[in-house]
């Protein structure tokens, strides 16, 4: 298999046509001054060992070069083997709201931005487990499927925002449905959604889900995100108002993540500044049996970019001891 660990850096592969177009410039900003001295052909006669071609050659080296260097730059990476791999602890499905009352500041920065950085470090926390995100407002999506990647993980939930989701509203049942159908086919027993929202439910019928959820087997932890007083909703600079004009205040609603959680056979705890709920769940969970699980991972990946540099050095190289004269010939030469 074959990867490219940084692909950002492949940008840079844009500056190549303007090293032709510089030295293109260059030589038309020559012209000119030499035209200022004379007639051109008369100072071209008396500079009879410049040489144009060579000056070409010598941005197609240095263009070789840079190429090679910035496709070592990327470090490009080389598989070695497919590798079956076992870990040990429990699924754990992330349900997170991103709804634009998530937007609401009762939190720092915002609801959804403390949730982030509430799941962020709970992930830096897990051994084993296998983690899944599923983000919903309108309607519900896998962010990120069940994995033990938490790398991946990390990225996925960074790249989370209120218009990752194009639906507005928010249906908790929806979002359950699409977490209890996103375990594998290996966990049986050892299965947990953990819920984090303020409760707002537009949809109904979140209990129903809940129910049928924990039939199968499965436990739900709701994190209740917001307060019951109400906070306005910011958007775009200004506060999210109703067709009538009324500023809109989007409210914690902790009965019904209460009797979900009752339902899921889990727990409900209520986010706070310091404490935001996730641990407590996370020492619950773990009295959950532990399930071993088996995975097929690429591993050993072989690091590629030396290769890469040695042939931009020996571009370089053949770029530096490249003159822009002509070679003078004296061997053979009439006298």
């Amino acid at each position: 298999m074959f990867n490219i660990a940084q692909p950002q850096f492949l940008l840079l592969l844009l500056l190549i046509p303007l090293f032709f177009a510089a030295y293109k410039l260059y030589l038309v900003a020559r012209r000119r001054r030499i035209s200022r001295l004379g007639d051109s052909e008369l100072v071209s006669a008396l500079m009879p060992d410049a040489s144009t071609a060579k000056g070409w050659l010598k941005v197609t080296f240095f263009s070789i070069g840079f190429f090679f260097f910035v496709l070592g730059l990327s470090r490009p990476q080389l598989g070695a083997r497919l590798q079956e791999k076992e870990s040990e602890g429990v699924e754990i499905m992330l349900a997170l709201d991103v709804s634009n009352s998530m937007l609401a500041k009762d939190y720092s920065p915002n609801r959804l931005e403390r949730a982030k950085l509430a799941i962020s470090r709970l992930v830096d926390k897990l051994q084993g487990d296998r983690i899944g995100l599923v983000i919903f407002a309108g309607e519900s999506f896998i962010q990120l499927p069940i994995t033990t990647d938490y790398v991946s993980a990390k990225v996925f939930l960074n790249n989370v925002d209120t218009k990752s989701i194009p639906v507005q509203g928010t249906s908790l049942s929806e979002a359950l449905m699409t977490c209890a159908r996103s375990f594998s086919t290996q966990s049986e027993k050892s299965r947990a959604i953990i819920l984090i929202t303020d409760g707002e439910d537009h949809e109904g019928e979140a209990l129903e889900a809940a129910q049928a959820i924990a039939e199968a087997g499965i436990h739900i932890y709701c994190v209740g995100v917001g307060s019951p007083g109400g906070e306005p909703i910011p958007i775009d600079g200004d506060l999210l108002k109703d067709k009538d004009g009324n500023i809109v205040v989007t409210r914690l609603n902790e009965k019904i993540l209460r009797e979900i959680a009752d339902c899921g056979n889990g727990v409900y705890i209520r986010a706070a500044a310091g404490e935001f709920g996730l641990n407590p769940i996370i020492e619950e969970i773990r009295d959950m049996e532990s399930q071993k699980f088996k995975s097929v991972v690429f591993e050993d990946f072989d690091e590629q970019f030396m290769y890469f540099f040695a042939i931009a050095a020996f571009f370089f190289i053949l770029e530096m001891m490249t003159g822009e004269r002509r070679n003078k010939r004296h061997l053979f030469e009439n006298k």
